[in-house]
């Protein structure tokens, strides 16, 4: 169905770490990051309600406090994290005034999503900070959490996050073009799936398996869970490859390569309910 996406009226964007950062050495690529807050305000220039949820405080706060190696250990992750957010986010701040955009950093953690009372209080800010025609910027808040990574690199909790504020569109901008029948990296047989329109067991296990798309890292089958998540509370979603932010413009157009999953709500679908069977800790 061609310009399915055009009329969405609130989006959210996930971009992991590897996306923002320069394979080399691992510092912001401020390049990508500039076009990517650009086609985000672009998007809001449309009259659409948008969220980003951003990895890359840890990375952010190790390369700047020196630690060569991704820490081991809890606390020092956590001071990578403090550090590193408050970096990345006056680096967002800049971009987005260079564009007369307001952006505000909302941290999240588990139990932000299991407290009814927390959930709720989320749940206005956000509708808050779209009234006031702010951008949100969200990540996972590692600075205080006591357990490690919670919502699966980011990918469950921007589809959480679009559950809760009423999104129509979730897009994870990854380093694969989609879902793909086989891993297109040791099997040149392996096709992209262009529609999903169910995300079923048999699907979790193909992702998971060593035949799998994203073979042994577990981040297709994140997204696979993001999609249950978001497909469950009434959102389509797309995977498409983040090498390239300008993709963002391609989808609103539909004219772009990736994987497409699409809406089907669930009434006995609960947010706390998936957590609780999802997430350790």
């Amino acid at each position: 169905m061609k310009n399915r996406f055009k009329n969405k009226k609130r989006i959210v964007v996930k971009i992991g770490s590897s996306s923002l950062q320069h394979k080399k050495t691992g510092q912001l690529d401020f390049v990508k990051l500039e076009k990517l807050v650009r086609a985000l305000c672009d998007m809001k220039n449309q009259d659409m309600d948008v969220c980003l949820v951003s990895s890359g405080a840890i990375a952010v706060g190790r390369k700047m406090l020196g630690i060569a190696k991704r820490p081991k250990n809890i606390s020092t992750k956590q001071a990578c994290a403090a550090v590193g957010q408050a970096s990345l986010m006056m680096t967002y701040q800049k971009l987005f005034a260079e564009y007369h955009q307001k952006c505000g950093q909302v941290l999240m953690t588990k139990k932000t999503m299991l407290d009814n009372v927390s959930r709720k209080n989320a749940q206005n800010t956000f509708e808050e900070l779209f009234r006031l025609g702010v951008i949100p910027v969200v990540n996972e808040n590692d600075t205080v959490n006591t357990y490690e990574i919670q919502f699966g690199d980011n990918d469950s909790l921007a589809a959480l996050v679009a559950s809760l504020i009423g999104a129509d569109l979730l897009i994870l901008l990854s380093d694969i073009d989609g879902l793909f029948t086989a891993d297109p990296k040791t099997n040149p047989d392996a096709k992209l799936v262009h529609t999903v329109t169910s995300v079923d067991e048999n699907l979790l296990h193909m992702a998971s398996s060593k035949a799998g798309s994203d073979v042994g890292t577990g981040g297709m089958t994140t997204k696979l869970n993001a999609a249950r998540i978001a497909t469950y509370s009434g959102a389509d979603m797309v995977i498409a490859n983040g090498e390239d932010v300008g993709i963002l413009h391609r989808i609103l157009e539909d004219d772009f390569v990736g994987t497409v999953f699409t809406a089907c709500p669930k009434d006995d679908f609960f947010i706390a309910d998936f957590i609780e069977e999802n997430m350790n800790g």
